[in-house]
């Protein structure tokens, strides 16, 4: 009822059309926006949108739900699950019941209740009635018995404590959230940005949450989560999408990624922009018809030493730069003429006369040339000279790893992209724009942009209309010509993803033990507040650039004022899977100890010979849900061609995916089959961290296939 009532006022304020003084459009786009909002989260939270009840001693019975609901009257028909109230579903126990008789867990399939489990708080407070009623079996257990479906599920309805008291913890200041597999890490923080909107709405509805994830297929599994639960404008990255304009999914190999996550990248780039700056030796001569100028070493520090004092980036003092050596230049040409000192006028004169002269031109630009961050690392790994005084800290080897000739970004590139363009800030478009040339290569591409940007607009409209039902009344060119006559609305996340310099309300940064000190630099940029929630697993570390620890990942930005929760329940792996990974675990660090498991599968690993792949896997597809093949990168596409199972983008959808480690990390799959973990092992310095995450993906059943000798940790697994 609800929907169709939102829907029918988004209806109205649409054919209303853009009418009106300028403050009557401006109403009609917020209204607009205000419920074109709420339909999307309303569709968002179909399923399951009433998945609780608490029967309380003083406020009576209450259902919990994704939002809050009321009737015409106001009176509370549903109450959101992030409310103050609805705590209890979460925190109450026997011991502590917090006013809570009975706690009902209720399950839905559409609009109707296919199972009702019953905790029992207060036996004391229930009615005789009431008891007559109780039900058994746990929710979250049935829940994680579940198939799985490729994407990530939200948990509102069996959120546990130690979850709920990360979920509400405060705002303000760095959280990190370290768990080891399975304790719901992802799930938690992402719940955790839903309750954060809901509680501070207007704050951080004005700037933004941006969720970091370790890859695109990683966003794509929690990617529904958050609408779900009625949240829909959350910025979703990768590091390698932090810089607007790139979307860099490559990866280094790691001893490249090391070295360019390194912080001593700082001093390469600033290095590499001050080598644009460099007074040339010799003077250089400009021929001018009859006159002949000279720019000599004095007058280029001269000009120099005033672009380094306005404190400006590189971009910007090139102004002060070029204005420095155009007056000397003019003044140089005016005594060549005669005219002995000339005022300010006569001097602006010969200035501007001077800034269009090709030659002129091209000795500045040589001098001090504009650019861009991609233009700056490209010269920078393609010059062994420009490297040589660029990267003086780093060693010959490592200088000789960072050349290539390649323009493809890597994701370990997008910090350093970051780091440029603090230093070398915008560049003046209208100086862009000073040639015929620029100028009509602009034209031809504006013009194409026109025509895709009609084409967008026009398939966006036939999107609106048939998700609003408007297609009716309305045809999508009319609405596409509307928009275009209007300034386009665009949510704060699309917003976000635009501006590089966009600071958010609260950063989420997920697996963050992957990030290495450059990504770290890149991150805190864009949450000056530090305003933050950080969740890994320091012995998750695959990374050669990642963190070794929390304070050396934090502690450069805010040294003791970040604070640690930690999860210990594993709900995902059962007991037989975690006390292998465990042995894994211990190969890491002895004194590391992985988080406790929560039931038991009865499915003991095994392990079989490498050519028996194929039958092992359609043994798994017997059990039904979803199966893994994890390996070494290097024989990804063999496994893959040997069993018929889908890599890359389509592996969230495949009943059977071939995966390498870092692409599974934060996955989940019903069985799972590890190929030749010798392999895994070797393939980076931090093989073992890799090896136990690859143990860990499974939620029902764990298989070992290889023809090399299997790891000491790995030894005396049952033969399949």
């Amino acid at each position: 009822m609800l929907r169709e009532r939102t829907q029918k006022q988004l209806k109205e304020v649409l054919a209303a059309g853009a009418v009106g003084t300028q403050q009557n459009r401006s109403e009609r786009d917020s209204f607009a926006g205000m419920y074109a909002a709420r339909l999307a989260r309303l569709w968002a939270v179909e399923r399951g949108l009433v998945f609780g009840r608490l029967d309380h001693t003083e406020e009576g019975r209450l259902y919990i739900g994704k939002l809050g609901l009321s009737d015409d009257e106001q009176d509370r028909l549903l109450i959101d699950w992030r409310a103050p109230v609805a705590q209890p579903f979460y925190r109450a126990t026997p011991t502590a019941p917090m006013g809570v008789t009975r706690r009902r867990h209720l399950q839905t399939r559409g609009r109707e209740v296919i199972g009702v489990d019953d905790d029992l708080l207060d036996l004391d407070g229930l009615s005789d009635d009431d008891r007559a009623t109780l039900n058994g079996e746990a929710a979250l257990l049935a829940a994680l018995d579940e198939k799985r479906t490729g994407r990530m599920r939200d948990i509102v309805a069996t959120i546990q404590s130690e979850q709920d008291r990360v979920i509400r913890a405060d705002l303000n200041g760095v959280l990190v959230v370290q768990g080891g597999p399975g304790t719901g890490k992802t799930v938690v923080a992402l719940h955790r940005a839903a309750y954060l909107l809901y509680t501070h709405r207007e704050r951080l509805e004005r700037r933004g949450v941006l969720i970091l994830g370790p890859g695109l297929t990683f966003l794509r599994y929690i990617e529904q989560v958050l609408p779900s639960l009625g949240e829909t404008d959350v910025m979703l990255s990768t590091v390698g999408e932090l810089y607007p304009g790139v979307s860099a999914t490559r990866r280094d190999r790691p001893e490249v990624a090391a070295i360019k996550g390194d912080v001593r990248m700082v001093e390469v780039i600033a290095r590499a922009v001050r080598d644009r700056q460099r007074v040339p030796r010799q003077p250089i001569e400009l021929p001018l018809g009859r006159q002949r100028l000279t720019i000599d070493r004095s007058m280029m520090e001269n000009a120099k030493n005033k672009a380094a004092r306005s404190r400006r980036s590189h971009n910007q003092a090139r102004s002060v730069f070029v204005r420095s050596l155009l007056n000397a230049l003019a003044r140089q040409l005016a005594k060549k003429l005669g005219k002995g000192l000339i005022d300010d006028d006569e001097l602006a004169d010969l200035r501007e006369e001077l800034r269009t002269e090709p030659v002129v031109k091209s000795a500045l630009n040589r001098l001090w040339p504009y650019l861009t961050p991609q233009r700056l690392l490209i010269g920078l790994y393609g010059s062994p000279e420009r490297l040589d005084y660029a990267a003086g800290n780093l060693s010959r080897e490592e200088r000789a790893l960072l050349l290539r000739t390649s323009t493809e970004w890597t994701e370990a590139d997008v910090p350093l992209l970051d780091e440029a363009a603090e230093l070398l800030g915008d560049i003046d478009e209208q100086v862009l724009r000073a040639t015929a040339m620029q100028a009509e290569e602009e034209l031809a591409a504006a013009r194409a942009a026109e025509e895709r940007e009609k084409e967008s607009e026009l398939a966006y409209a036939r999107e609106v209309l048939e998700l609003t039902g408007l297609s009716d009344i309305m045809d999508a060119e009319r609405l596409a010509e509307r928009q275009r006559g209007d300034q386009p609305y665009l949510t704060t996340a699309e917003r976000a993803a635009a501006d590089r310099t966009w600071a958010f309300g609260h950063v989420i940064v997920d697996e963050a033990q992957e990030l290495s000190p450059m990504a770290w630099r890149a991150v805190m940029r864009r949450c000056p507040t530090r305003s933050m929630t950080i969740v890994g697993d320091i012995a998750q570390t695959g990374s050669s650039a990642g963190a070794r620890s929390w304070g050396q990942a934090l502690d450069p930005y805010v040294a003791g004022r970040w604070r640690e929760e930690t999860l210990t329940i594993n709900y995902r792996t059962p007991v037989e899977l975690m006390e292998l990974a465990q042995r894994v675990l211990a190969s890491i660090d002895p004194a590391l100890q992985a988080p406790t498991s929560v039931r038991e599968s009865g499915a003991v690993p095994w392990a079989a010979p490498l050519d028996r792949l194929p039958e092992l896997v359609l043994r798994e597809t017997e059990h039904g849900g979803r199966v893994a093949v994890l390996g070494p990168d290097v024989l990804l596409d063999k496994l893959a061609d040997q069993i018929g199972g889908v890599t890359g983008r389509g592996v969230l959808e495949a009943s059977v995916a071939v995966l390498g480690v870092a692409e599974a990390k934060g996955l989940e799959f019903d069985s799972v089959i590890v190929a030749e973990p010798a392999m895994i092992l070797e393939q980076s310095p931090r093989g073992a961290s890799d090896l136990y995450v690859a143990l860990t993906r499974a939620t029902q059943r764990l298989g070992v296939v290889h023809d090399m000798e299997l790891p000491e940790s790995l030894g005396g697994l049952a033969g399949s």
